[in-house]
């Protein structure tokens, strides 16, 4: 009888870790997942609000070739049309980044260079991961 249990406990435990491994990267997998989606929608907020400066819906500084000065101001949301009595937002929230646990983000600007490690500041054109580690294709968050 003892045998039989040391058997089948040492089978469970085979099991077991064979199957921590492929759930470690499922959780890993999901994170990138969320990460994807937060960025697509980010940057799609990014991309309306800029569409509503090109035609002239909304206004915007000089200098921010009509994106947004922050991702604050996608939340909070600018006036529409001539009355200026009506308010569009176009972010609810500002996602938390599932790699670093934080709603902090990378932002670049327009006038930044295109190699370029830190924001300048003038607007926000693109947003990444603050997140320098490697994903599960090889490259990094960061890159994303």
């Amino acid at each position: 009888m003892l045998l039989e249990l040391v058997i089948a406990s040492s089978i469970l435990l085979v099991l077991a870790s064979a199957a921590l491994p492929v759930f470690r990267y499922t959780v890993v997998r999901h994170k990138e997942f969320e990460l994807r989606r937060d960025l697509r929608e980010m940057r799609d907020a990014i991309d309306r609000y800029k569409d509503y400066s090109d035609r002239g819906l909304i206004r915007v500084e000089a200098g921010s070739e009509g994106y947004p000065p922050d991702l604050g101001t996608l939340i909070k949301g600018v006036n529409v049309g001539a009355g200026a009595e009506q308010k569009i937002r176009f972010l609810r929230r500002i996602p938390k980044d599932p790699m670093t646990g934080r709603a902090e983000w990378d932002l670049r600007a327009v006038q930044d260079d295109p190699d370029a490690t830190s924001w300048g500041g003038n607007n926000v054109f693109d947003v990444h991961s603050k997140s320098q580690a490697t994903a599960l294709d090889g490259t990094k968050y960061s890159d994303w």
